[in-house]
């Protein structure tokens, strides 16, 4: 499947992408970064995450759709006609991977669902990702990011004390899900290439979110003791995560190590605390956690996150200053890392988005300056590539089951995309 013109890892695989907001983009999105030529398929409205938080301070522009998107081809297909679903069932068959994520049974209604398509090609590698997943009572129910953080106890343990649950500040379970994806997606792909046998992978934000509290489910067990929400402190050991206001801003810092402790205490001129009887071992602290904060926040209060961060690393604590975005940006470590890079979407603008968090130092080239596709935008590229000339094109475009592009550049950057009141996958 490697190609002689880019020798990234998955460069020569080609994907086919059923996807909407951030799971399944997301996990085709790894894929694409790695090398692999992903084709979206989208209905003639386009991914929902085309249209999610487009505003006036946005540009006009979805950031959701250019963070899980980049570097793919897009196709737009009217899948409630016979037509459409032949064309889609004919590129998913020409693939080596399918990718969807849409509700439970639609992809079955219209045959291309893993048992449809692998009974056809059983070599083909075929991941399905569901909200609640597809054998319990709720496999029907639409399930959003949101939902699994509540269903799957994420958010009774997250929030201050007392106070009501909270979800994170960001979409974690649909990133996690589509990384957890990707990886059982590699994995297929090296068993593939051992044995040419395909396979059929189903996950779900549910399962997803119970897995990333993995640690925290064998502490139940232990316990069996129900997690209760402590703010940003850990629960069991002080201090660890502790929230601590600085001149500036605030700091985190964890040290409930006995050696780590102690060094803390040097590190504020209190060496003294090390050996108070309120703060002798890790459960006294936690049982103590109000003075402790008190004390460090008394010591450190007056100074800087940078000066705080400098002085209690002299020292080997483990120490965080709270960073907001421009700060993260500016970061030397960050610039350091090359985490971000440069994506062009279809208006002409330029965004710098996370791309792959690791670097392969081998397998790197073929990559070049990656673009976020507009809707449908190399739709007739992708079917003169899976055989149809230039007749049966026009008379896909004229039926409507293929809809042409239109330039957001030139219509505007907030104008609609063709079709817009047509029905989603």
């Amino acid at each position: 499947m490697q190609t002689t013109q880019d020798n990234r890892p998955l460069a020569g695989v080609k994907v086919v992408e059923f996807g909407q907001f951030i799971a399944g983009p997301g996990a085709t999105q790894i894929l694409a970064d790695l090398g692999a030529d992903v084709i979206k398929i989208e209905s003639p409205n386009g991914d929902n995450g085309r249209r999610f938080g487009v505003n006036t301070a946005s540009k006009g522009r979805s950031g959701m759709f250019i963070a899980y998107n980049r570097g793919k081809r897009s196709i737009a297909l009217d899948l409630r006609c016979a037509q459409g679903v032949a064309i889609a069932r004919k590129l998913a068959l020409g693939a080596d991977v399918v990718v969807q994520n849409t509700r439970v049974g639609v992809m079955a209604s219209i045959g291309l669902d893993a048992a449809s398509l692998r009974q056809e090609k059983p070599a083909l590698i075929y991941a399905s990702i569901s909200g609640f997943g597809t054998a319990g009572p709720s496999r029907k129910r639409p399930g959003l990011d949101i939902a699994a953080q509540a269903e799957s106890g994420m958010m009774s343990l997250t929030g201050e004390a007392g106070g009501t649950p909270l979800k994170t500040g960001f979409a974690v379970v649909d990133a996690a899900t589509a990384t957890a994806t990707a990886n059982a997606i590699l994995a297929a792909l090296f068993r593939h290439a051992r044995t040419g046998q395909g396979e059929t992978i189903e996950t779900s934000l549910l399962t997803v979110a119970i897995a990333l509290q993995a640690q925290i489910w064998a502490e139940y067990g232990c316990s069996n003791q129900l997690p209760q929400r402590a703010g940003n402190a850990q629960p069991l050991v002080a201090p660890a995560a502790d929230l601590i206001e600085v001149k500036d801003g605030y700091i985190v810092l964890s040290a409930y190590m006995e050696d780590h402790w102690k060094r803390l205490c040097e590190a504020i001129g209190q060496p003294e605390l090390a050996t108070d009887r309120r703060f002798a071992s890790s459960n006294q602290r936690v049982q103590h956690r109000p003075a402790l904060i008190a004390i460090l926040h008394e010591a450190l209060g007056q100074f800087t996150g940078e000066e705080v961060r400098a002085r209690l690393e002299s020292f080997g604590v483990v120490v965080g200053v709270v960073r907001d975005y421009a700060q993260v940006q500016a970061s030397q470590d960050v610039q350091a890392c090359g985490i971000f890079q440069l994506v062009v979407d279809d208006t002409g603008g330029e965004v710098q988005v996370p791309g792959l968090p690791f670097s392969l130092t081998e397998a790197t080239q073929g990559a070049a300056l990656a673009r976020v596709p507009g809707l449908g935008e190399q739709g007739e590229e992708v079917l003169r590539q899976a055989g149809y000339d230039d007749a049966q094109l026009q008379a896909l475009v004229s039926a409507g089951v293929v809809v042409r592009p239109v330039s957001r550049r030139q219509a505007g950057a907030d104008s609609e995309p063709v079709n817009s009141t047509a029905a989603q996958v």
